[in-house]
């Protein structure tokens, strides 16, 4: 059958439509509206920015401060933590292992993301394990529990697996031997690692970080579980307005409020890793034209 190559497209084109773009679309025309009376959930007869200016408040801007904070750092922890694991699943560990210890990173995936998160609000309360194990050290009985750095490790744990599955990918992609000419041409390991295999998995790597940093930001179980008031993100006060409120207008403007400080902080991101690698690429220019 001759038919053009975009309709294999249309599917995924339907779905993003479906229940990504007009769902956006709908929350955006939700914000512009206000609430109508005690019992009513929204209204958009008078369209205004009002629910804006009522959603940049002090608690708001420090919610989201805290929010932001929890976003970045989590991304990062798990940038660092999957990076050698990554590595040593793609390059060091035999072919035929490799799917048990991809199965051994899904299979705590596939859980159910609340079950695994009150598991870890066990074991960080006061009477857990993790308290038990303090007091027998001689540290005393912990108290992490409803905290931001239980916050932090809730997240790092639920969202590891959404950076190590790129990361691996990206990895096993380059090709080894271009490993053993950067050897051979005298390089060592740190500079094969940072001259060679981490601009090759480049791709993984901004994957990885966009797989992890979107849903993070708005996350709403996790801080709910593990956080209480002194972990509250933006999920939280989005949810309270929807559900609590029942103010759809102002929670429509808090949550593209987030989408738009998540969409400014990657763009910012992807800045600041453009200006830093700008020197390196200039001189891989310089030394190829000289070539």
């Amino acid at each position: 059958m001759r038919r053009p190559g975009w309709l294999l497209a249309v599917p995924a084109w339907v779905w993003l439509l479906v229940f990504f773009v007009a769902p956006v679309l709908q929350v955006l025309w939700f914000s512009f509206g206000y609430k109508p009376g005690i019992f009513g959930t929204h209204a958009n007869d008078v369209l205004s920015f009002d629910r804006y200016a009522e959603a940049v408040t002090p608690t708001f801007f420090a919610t989201f401060q805290n929010t932001l904070w929890v976003g970045i750092a989590g991304t990062l922890l798990c940038l660092v933590i999957a990076l050698p694991v990554a590595y040593w699943m793609a390059a060091k560990v035999p072919a035929r292992h490799r799917g048990v210890l991809l199965a051994l990173v899904l299979v705590p995936y596939w859980t159910n993301f609340l079950i695994r998160t009150i598991g870890w609000q066990i074991i960080l309360s006061p009477e857990g394990a993790l308290s038990h194990l303090g007091q027998a050290l001689g540290f005393g009985p912990l108290d992490l529990l409803y905290t931001r750095p239980a916050v932090l490790l809730g997240v790092v744990y639920n969202y590891l697996p959404l950076m190590i599955l790129p990361l691996y990918v990206a990895f096993d992609r380059v090709d080894p031997a271009l490993r053993e000419a950067s050897k051979d041409l005298g390089a060592d390991r740190l500079r094969t690692l940072f001259g060679v295999t981490l601009p090759l998995a480049q791709p993984g790597i901004i994957a990885g970080i966009v797989l992890v940093f979107i849903p993070l930001m708005g996350d709403y179980i996790t801080p709910t579980v593990l956080g209480g008031a002194r972990g509250m993100m933006v999920g939280q006060l989005v949810a309270s307005q929807f559900q609590t409120a029942q103010n759809w207008a102002l929670g429509a403007a808090m949550a593209v409020l987030l989408i738009l400080v998540i969409a400014a902080t990657l763009g910012i991101a992807a800045l600041l890793a453009w200006l830093v690698t700008l020197p390196f690429r200039a001189r891989r220019r310089l030394r190829l034209g000289e070539a």
